[in-house]
């Protein structure tokens, strides 16, 4: 890439070219937008940018993305509390309000357990949702997690911790191929499979 004629330019650049799948090219196109468009464009993504970090925090309840403590799905009475749709992160949360057929609530876990990487059981939300089973007042946990070799272990470790309360543990049907994510099904084929869970014993591979 050719020598960058100022500074600043040359730092928003290297700014830009952090975000995922955005190359040099990309983010010095993008930075040449900015500079040349209105100027309140750019003041108003800087202030966006900064309100979002400084702003948002994570429902005290589910864990979900928020503004407030309690999150507006947490909130909204209309929601059914016994039901709870446990999801890896807010990309998936909002796979699933796209459906328009789920009205229940969410547990977002905040990641996958994933030896690979790192990430143990202890590092995710899980120990709350047991609590909230352990209250009695849940009838249904839908595992909503990606099929992928870490999401079919974090739903494992889930059932084995919750099988022994009084509760129905379910899962997506299978029109999900293995390794999609939720957040690239489309709205359809997610709603047939929330539809048509099943009881998660049934995704088990059988015995022998």
């Amino acid at each position: 890439m050719v020598e960058i004629p100022s500074k600043h330019l040359e730092k928003a650049v290297e700014e830009i070219s952090k975000l995922p799948g955005i190359g040099k090219k990309t983010a010095l196109r993008l930075a040449l937008f900015l500079l040349k468009t209105d100027e309140h464009l750019a003041i108003d993504l800087a202030d966006a940018i900064l309100k979002l970090r400084t702003e948002t925090r994570l429902c005290q309840v589910c864990h979900n993305i928020s503004d407030v403590e309690i999150c507006q799905i947490c909130a909204n009475p209309a929601r059914d509390s016994a039901i709870i749709c446990v999801t890896e992160d807010v990309r998936d949360v909002l796979a699933i309000e796209n459906t328009g057929l789920y009205k229940g609530k969410y547990h977002v876990l905040g990641g996958l357990i994933s030896p690979m990487d790192g990430i143990a059981p202890s590092q995710l939300k899980i120990d709350s949702l047991v609590k909230k089973v352990a209250s009695g007042q849940v009838k249904e946990i839908i595992l909503a997690l990606n099929a992928t070799m870490e999401g079919d272990t974090t739903n494992f470790y889930l059932y084995r911790k919750l099988k022994d309360y009084n509760l129905t543990i379910s899962t997506f049907a299978r029109g999900l191929a293995v390794g999609d994510q939720l957040e690239y099904a489309d709205e359809i084929t997610l709603g047939r499979s929330l539809i048509h869970r099943i009881p998660f014993e049934q995704s088990l591979p059988k015995k022998p």
